[in-house]
């Protein structure tokens, strides 16, 4: 993999990163391209999968398909082999052939009634609080060669980096959300109270006390029982009509 070829792979990764909704979309479409990536370096057909691990525990986020993703949920389901290595020394593991490389006898079993004869686990670098692992899939024995290697890590090191930009994008949208959406609350919980003091000519603290025996004696979020006072005093139909008295 030369200079030119992994510029224009990070290039295709940042795209990848603006054209996907979330972070779930990002990941299939990341195995996908790691899968291609693969397959074309390496001239047979490649299945990829992503697993992550975050307060010790671990799990299959990920696919080029949905073969891909059960193939890696075999590995986790067993508990061995070169995926689950990767994570716990953050190096590179390979299986050349599961027919007769006799570290991970029973997932290698597996492996091969579904098909596959070879893996190889690839870790990305996320932070102190969580690892990944991409992990790759061959029908054919032998496939992940030295080279192979190599290019699966060079390529690997620049989806760390796109992944934790994906990671911190969406959780910058989350707070966005969270924010939003607070707001929104706030300014519909602040018009309730201004019609419940309209009506019993009180206080805004009487008023926010009278929303929020309302909403403990109806065992609804305050929120939802302010809208509802809202949107009755906009003229829109509940029902169950809305009674607020000091």
């Amino acid at each position: 993999m030369t200079a030119e070829d992994r510029a224009e792979d990070f290039e295709q990764l940042v795209d990848l990163i603006a054209g996907t909704e979330d972070i779930k979309e990002f990941l299939d479409g990341l195995t996908g391209f790691s899968a291609a990536m693969m397959s074309g370096a390496i001239g047979v057909h490649i299945e990829c999968a992503v697993t992550l691990r975050r307060r010790k525990r671990t799990a299959t986020i990920g696919g080029s398909s949905e073969r891909a993703i059960t193939l890696d949920r075999i590995e986790q389901a067993m508990g061995e082999g070169p995926c689950v290595d990767a994570l716990d020394s953050g190096v590179p593991k390979v299986l050349e052939d599961a027919a007769s490389d006799p570290r991970w006898p029973d997932y290698s079993e597996a492996l091969l009634a579904a098909g596959i004869a070879s893996a190889l686990g690839v870790p990305m670098e996320l932070g102190e609080e969580s690892a990944a692992v991409l992990n790759f899939f061959a029908a054919e024995p032998g496939v992940f060669t030295r080279k192979a290697i190599d290019d699966a890590v060079l390529f690997v090191a620049m989806s760390s980096k796109a992944l934790r930009l994906a990671v911190r994008i969406a959780a910058a949208d989350q707070r966005g959300d969270d924010l939003r959406t607070a707001m929104e609350s706030r300014t519909v919980i602040d018009l309730a109270c201004g019609m419940i003091m309209a009506q019993n000519r009180c206080s805004h603290d009487e008023a926010f006390e009278i929303l929020r025996r309302a909403s403990s004696d109806r065992n609804r979020k305050l929120r939802d029982v302010a809208q509802e006072i809202v949107d009755r005093m906009a003229g829109q139909p509940h029902t169950k009509p809305a009674h607020f008295e000091d």
